[in-house]
């Protein structure tokens, strides 16, 4: 059980899939072959574990990433190829944010980091915060609600849809 809480919180750590991939990965049973021989179990934990365990994860992550961007970035963007990937982001991240944060102020950074779909996101959120010159204190706060709620729609999908492809195949 032990080995199964720390893949779930290792794979809440990867970008653009953290909790999005990891609480289907806890809470679903059996196994899925993906492409170039690649089969994925499923853990079939209990979902108030596999819940608690990535958005505890991906609520510290969050937090990890901002203190890493405001440290690191004048340095490693002085290397022109890390510089041009860092701009692609700047510019997508800025575009989706500001919609959010223009209308509902911190409540729309936490709405941002809610929305569970790749391209948000704690890291997403991390990035957007850093370019707007939120405070520390401020993303964590908007970070654990928006994690929350990513976590809690997440986990109502997949058990929604758990529970209808049992009723529809029994099994």
């Amino acid at each position: 059980m032990l080995k199964e809480i720390i893949i779930l919180a290792l794979v809440t750590c990867i970008p653009f899939v953290e909790l999005r991939f990891s609480i289907p990965l806890g809470i679903l049973a059996g196994s899925v072959n993906l492409p170039f021989g690649i089969e994925a179990s499923g853990f079939g934990m209990h979902w108030m574990l596999v819940f608690f365990t990535c958005v505890i994860a991906n609520a510290i992550l969050g937090p990890v990433i901002f203190i890493l961007l405001n440290k690191f970035v004048g340095v490693v963007t002085k290397i022109k190829f890390i510089d041009n990937i860092y701009q692609f982001f700047v510019r997508r991240t800025q575009k989706k944010i500001t919609k959010f944060v223009d209308r509902f102020g911190l409540l729309g950074v936490a709405l941002f980091i809610s929305v569970p779909l790749p391209g948000s996101g704690s890291y997403s959120g991390a990035l957007g915060s850093h370019l707007i010159g939120l405070d520390f204190k401020k993303f964590v706060i908007a970070n654990t609600i928006g994690v929350t709620i990513a976590g809690i729609l997440v986990t109502i999908i997949t058990l929604t849809g758990r529970g209808i492809f049992s009723l529809i195949f029994g099994a």
